[in-house]
């Protein structure tokens, strides 16, 4: 698979560098690193590209949108004309990077175009189906973006719990966040007992640290970082449950 990332700054470049040390080795990433300012309204998204982007030559199959101004979004439909690129993963990590009225807009411009985009919020949601979460899950159907989606998105885990101590043995990362969190709380969690592992996923989680953002999201009521972190810490929930020391407390008689 031939992709093209197109990063910003730290965010992005953190992603890339995970990708690149753990995609299958018959990837091809390319990056380009876009301007970080934009004017206000963008009128001639080619007046704002390179002559030549990475990949153009060649092709490219997948677009990963990492950049930290919507500016770019804007240029995604001339890029994904350059490129010839078939789908498009567009997160939205902090909404000013990818306002939702924006979302909308760059995934109908791009469906226009024969083109799959997800906006995965947050990013750590994508699995192969679908992303997002609650009442705001939307389903997918794209092979590409799939084949991202089973090595990065939503983590997944695999893990061996000794029966007697119930301490974690093993953690393997079926799937990793692309960021490399899983991967960071996957190797600090071994040897924790099963009834910590949950809270300490999210602690680690927070201590990555996770990028996205902590102001209050009108879609959720909370932070897209608690969101994240959430979904970190139900994904260590369902592999330890069944080993979690559980104890119920029996009300006494009342009182005379």
């Amino acid at each position: 698979m031939r992709v093209l990332a197109i990063i910003t700054g730290e965010y992005g470049q953190r992603h890339v560098d995970n990708i690149r040390a753990h995609a299958p080795s018959d990837w091809a990433i390319e990056v380009w690193r876009a301007p970080a300012f934009y004017p206000p309204v963008i009128d001639y998204p080619e007046e704002h590209l390179p002559e030549s982007l990475p990949g153009e030559e060649d092709g490219v199959d997948l677009i990963l949108a990492f950049a930290e101004h919507k500016g770019v979004a804007e240029l995604l439909p001339e890029i994904v004309r350059r490129t010839g690129a078939q789908a498009v993963i567009a997160p939205v990590d902090r909404e000013e990077w990818l306002p939702r009225g924006l979302a909308r807009q760059l995934r109908r411009w791009l469906d226009e175009m024969d083109v799959a985009c997800v906006t995965p919020k947050p990013l750590c949601s994508l699995t192969e189906t679908h992303y997002n979460v609650k009442e705001h899950r939307a389903e997918f159907d794209d092979p590409l973006i799939a084949e991202f989606a089973r090595h990065f998105g939503r983590p997944k885990f695999s893990i061996t719990v000794d029966a007697e101590t119930r301490d974690l043995l093993r953690i393997e990362v079926a799937r990793d966040a692309v960021c490399g969190c899983a991967r960071y709380v996957a190797q600090e969690l071994v040897g924790v007992p099963a009834d910590d592992a949950e809270r300490l996923a999210g602690l680690l989680h927070h201590h990555f640290p996770c990028l996205a953002s902590m102001g209050i999201d009108d879609d959720f009521g909370d932070t897209i970082m608690h969101i994240s972190g959430n979904i970190m810490k139900e994904e260590i929930k369902e592999e330890v449950e069944e080993y979690k020391d559980i104890r119920y407390i029996r009300p006494g008689k009342k009182a005379e």
